[in-house]
């Protein structure tokens, strides 16, 4: 990631509470079927070595993580070349736990984000729009959890084309997160969300948790991501400071 020091303006966090919304990374984590699966090999022990080491093998996508343009884009950027400024940001949480019990393929719309506009005010610009879908408490059953149909199709909750147009066109937005596999619905093939809010250097996490204890406004979101050069995206650690 690169450092762009063109405003150094000093900025405060105000926070009382401090949310992990990652996801602990172990072998029977819910995994897409085609994703490298996760290995840890012990290569040294206290009783033989002094110390304790392993070799850890996983995708780039695995848990929760952070997607950079070259994942669906030739020649777009990768995760060790997005913008440092990127990793903290502040955010705001769209609730649509309540429609998604009953409806797997729910879809964020452009008239549910109006509608938490009515109560909140426009989305601030730079931030990142989270989706609580209430998916996260489906992570301990990978079946349920990816919800795949016979035809290996997944049924899971995502965000709207349409929405994330007017958010990134209207209300110019840094970012998109979800609880779910993927921002785009599952039955989604097309990766069309991931597509167009990576035309450009952006934020795209997916698989968080916790998204449930966030407040609708008021939150930083801080990302830790590796450094994989010519990475396609990497495991991430997400803490988000709330009011």
């Amino acid at each position: 990631m690169t450092d762009d020091r063109s405003d150094l303006k000093p900025k405060t966090i105000t926070y009382s509470r401090v949310v992990d919304l990652s996801h602990s990374i172990h072998p029977d984590m819910p995994r897409w079927p085609a994703d490298p699966p996760v290995d840890f090999q012990a290569v040294a022990q206290i009783s033989s070595e002094g110390y304790f080491l392993r070799r850890v093998s996983l995708g780039e996508h695995t848990g929760t993580h952070i997607n950079a343009p070259i994942s669906f884009h030739l020649g777009g950027q990768s995760i060790d070349a997005l913008p440092v400024q990127s990793s903290v940001a502040p955010a705001v949480l769209f609730d649509v736990a309540r429609e998604t019990s009953d409806n797997p393929d729910f879809l964020l719309s452009l008239e549910d984000v109006l509608a938490w506009e009515s109560h909140h005010g426009p989305v601030p610009t730079g931030s990142v729009a989270l989706l609580n879908t209430g998916w996260h408490v489906k992570w301990g059953t990978p079946e349920e959890f990816l919800n795949l149909d016979r035809a290996g199709v997944g049924h899971f909750p995502g965000f709207g084309v349409d929405p994330v147009r007017f958010l990134l066109e209207e209300r110019g937005i840094g970012g998109i997160g979800i609880d779910t596999h993927g921002v785009d619905g599952g039955s989604d093939q097309t990766f069309a969300v991931n597509r167009l809010m990576l035309e450009q250097p952006r934020v795209v996490l997916e698989n968080l948790a916790n998204l449930d204890q966030l407040p609708a406004t008021g939150v930083t979101l801080v990302i830790g991501a590796l450094r994989l050069a010519g990475g396609s995206g990497s495991p991430a650690s997400v803490l988000a400071f709330a009011p």
